[in-house]
């Protein structure tokens, strides 16, 4: 029998991206979880700022320089549960055996050096065989999050917003964006804070849909609520969709369950149905603890799929 002699590597450039990008999407084309990838959605996703490249990615190739397994770490900001998040792919073909361990491995040495005390990682709801391997790999279930569609053919509610409310479309100055998310998102579920850096990174995106970009400013002026979307060209390239995504909304504390998210979820749903979209998507976590779910299913979103958290405590290790 023989023997393939694997070797692990960090990421050493530009170079690297072309072959990360045809290994995902070879991974993709046999799992068919809608998770293909382009070169330069890699580059902008490797330049956020606080990711470092060569630190933080982890290939494993053969001895013909063949990819056989990405790992790709995220542990820059700070967050409650002191955690980092490894998202990774292993080809069809070498699972189920010591890769994922090895990448297991890498990441939790990673995260010693950070002072993080959880290694997180996720699953499709599909995807039955990795959820599998994660129970044996020592992973638990710890939250649950929703991907949600609407058909923006389906008639969309008027907005109104609050008396003496406003809207404003466009980028908006990055760290009083930055405020405005972080208030609005304290609360939820091991937050992450964003900072001025973080915005200016996507607002200058080739991608980036000013029009799309939208706040609600209070009487006195304070940005209150927000609803940042987007149009994925190469992902709607690849499924053939038009989709639109909804990929942030939240509204400050103290503007509360007066109707500032509704109006600006569905004028979010406006402005992506008269560029052309034909379907709105966006994710909510199942536990929400303002309600957003209940929020989305009332304006007409339907569950698309449901994508699991898993969790494993790295202390001891």
């Amino acid at each position: 029998m023989t023997t393939t002699t694997l070797s692990a590597r960090p990421y050493s450039g530009e170079t690297d991206l072309a072959p990360i990008a045809d290994f995902l999407n070879l991974c993709e084309a046999h799992d068919q979880i809608e998770e293909g990838i382009s070169v330069e959605e890699l580059r902008e996703e490797f330049g956020e700022p606080g990711f470092e490249p060569a630190r933080d990615l982890r290939l494993v190739e053969d001895e013909q320089g063949r990819m056989v397994a990405f790992g790709q770490l995220w542990a820059v900001e700070e967050t409650e549960d002191n955690d980092g998040f490894l998202w990774f792919k292993v080809h069809p073909q070498h699972r189920g055996g010591e890769l994922e361990a090895q990448l297991f491995a890498w990441a939790e040495e990673q995260l010693h050096q950070r002072g993080r005390v959880k290694l997180r990682v996720a699953a499709r709801d599909i995807e039955t065989e990795r959820q599998a391997m994660f129970a044996q790999h020592g992973f638990e279930p710890v939250r649950y999050f929703l991907r949600m569609r609407r058909d923006l053919a389906e008639p969309i509610a008027t907005p109104v917003l609050p008396a003496g409310y406003t809207m404003r479309a466009g980028n908006h100055d990055p760290q009083q964006w930055a405020d405005l998310y972080n208030e609005s998102f304290v609360d939820h579920y091991n937050f992450h804070p964003h900072d001025a850096a973080w915005v200016q990174h996507w607002q200058d995106v080739p991608e980036n849909r000013p029009e799309l970009s939208l706040v609600a400013v209070a009487p006195d002026g304070t940005l209150a609520a927000f609803a940042w979307c987007s149009i994925h060209t190469e992902e709607n390239q690849r499924t053939g969709r038009q989709d639109g995504h909804i990929g942030l909304l939240g509204t400050r504390r103290g503007h509360r369950r007066i109707g500032l998210g509704r109006a600006m979820l569905l004028s979010a749903l406006e402005r992506l149905r008269d560029t052309g979209m034909t379907h709105a998507m966006l994710g909510v976590d199942a536990s929400s603890p303002t309600g957003a779910n209940t929020l989305y299913e009332s304006a007409g979103f339907e569950t698309y799929f449901t994508r699991i958290l898993y969790s494993r405590d790295i202390t001891g290790a």
